[in-house]
């Protein structure tokens, strides 16, 4: 005998597994489809020619910082440091290429530990999964720790163990250390638009305790279970002016989106943002949108077109919104802008490995210099003015201005923001 009731119950239930489906499919099937699209637009384009300016050095408490905004300049000064190395090297990063300029790292790095030095290096394993595995084969000399593509182990339901290694960090002895957003790789000496620092002075210890603190969290990855701590010999000094902040997912802690939320809610005069990927939580984007409604120069500087055209996608989701209340939003073009950079008020700023989203604010290994100091924010500013002269201002009336496909598209991919 037939049951209206139960028949309608689970045609309901069909129904809305369905949409269910719908909801969570299309998404991600749009984004698919634009990844490969874009790719295959990709092929054989090479970035033009941009604006840089070069190495320039600031005395910062008791040490120096010196910014870079071309990778062959940083490139030359990092490997000028490997090479001069007496004790020690500690060395890691998210993307090392197998290129011509990944060999001439890990050449530089081989050639230390030969004559002595003791030297650490990391990469993270997802983000080298097309490296080939040839390159990733190092003499027992040189200690690399190969942080594993899935780290959470048994534990699956651990959500701290899911991080990945975004960190870029070289430090040489104790006299020197380098932290900013560029891999490793040719098309990042050359192609691409980062900003990195190089350290001199007291900091230079933060950045050998954030690599000793994430080394022997993770050492027992090596193939040696019994594998050593990595031993700091002597305690930090203070320096006021210049702090290392790390998110660290193991532990829970996530510190650097706190340190750009309480520098937007502070500022009186000016907040110059500069990121490769910008897709922030509500409280980030009221932040910005309060500061420029009280009259805070604000100014947002994007890629045109980056190199993960999702991304740009959902960013764009956020320009009603921030056009709305005054924010500036300049798109760079021509190339790939992956700094991730900010200042505030002439007295604050931040160079780091975090961008603008759930990713690295509450996902992934990640460390940022904050620095207050006059002369420093001077440098990053007029380096942000370089970039502006290089960059298409988006205005309300172009925004509003766009396609209904465009609109659509934007609709159809925001259920993806919490996963980037």
């Amino acid at each position: 005998m037939a049951h209206p009731e139960g028949d309608s119950l689970a045609g309901l239930r069909t129904a809305l597994r369905r949409i269910l489906i719908t909801l969570i499919g299309v998404p991600f099937v749009v984004a698919i489809a634009m990844s490969l699209v874009d790719s295959y637009r990709r092929r054989g384009k090479r970035p033009k020619p941009f604006p840089t300016t070069p190495p320039r050095t600031v005395a910062v408490g008791d040490g120096d910082v010196t910014t870079y905004t071309f990778g062959r300049d940083l490139y030359d000064d990092m490997l000028a440091a490997i090479d001069g190395a007496q004790r020690q090297i500690l060395f890691e990063t998210y993307i090392w290429k197998g290129d011509a300029t990944g060999e001439r790292f890990k050449r530089a790095l081989i050639a230390a530990a030969e004559r002595g030095v003791d030297v650490y290096c990391t990469y993270d394993a997802f983000a080298n999964l097309v490296v080939s595995p040839a390159f990733q084969r190092f003499p027992p000399s040189v200690k690399v720790l190969r942080y594993p593509v899935y780290s959470a182990g048994w534990r699956f339901f651990d959500l701290r163990r899911y991080g990945r290694d975004h960190r870029k960090i070289l430090v040489v002895d104790d006299h020197v250390g380098f932290v900013g957003g560029y891999n490793i790789g040719s098309a990042y000496e050359s192609e691409w638009r980062d900003t990195h620092v190089r350290i001199t002075g007291p900091a230079v210890w933060d950045l050998k305790r954030a690599f000793a603190d994430f080394w022997n969290l993770n050492r027992r990855r090596r193939l040696r279970g019994s594998e050593r701590p990595l031993l700091l010999e002597t305690a930090s000094t203070w320096e006021p002016r210049v702090r290392l902040q790390r998110n660290v997912p193991r532990l829970w802690m996530f510190p650097i989106r706190a340190m750009y939320l309480e520098a937007i809610n502070r500022a009186s005069r000016n907040i110059w943002m500069t990121q490769a990927y910008f897709l922030p939580d509500e409280d980030f984007i009221t932040a910005l949108k309060d500061a420029a409604r009280r009259g805070v120069d604000v100014r947002l500087l994007l890629p045109l077109k980056s190199n993960h055209i999702v991304a740009d996608w959902i960013s764009r989701g956020y320009f009603t919104q921030l056009l709305g209340a005054g924010v500036r939003i300049l798109r760079y073009r021509d190339a790939m802008v992956h700094a991730k950079t900010a200042t505030v008020d002439g007295t604050w700023a931040t160079v780091g490995t975090a961008n603008i989203d759930r990713l690295s604010l509450s996902g992934n290994y990640e460390i940022n210099v904050e620095i207050i100091d006059e002369a420093f924010a001077a440098e990053l500013e007029e380096i942000f003015e370089v970039d502006q002269s290089h960059c298409l201002e988006l205005t309300s009336g172009e925004w509003e201005a766009r396609d209904m496909h465009r609109k659509f598209t934007e609709l159809v991919l925001a259920p993806l923001r919490p996963l980037l």
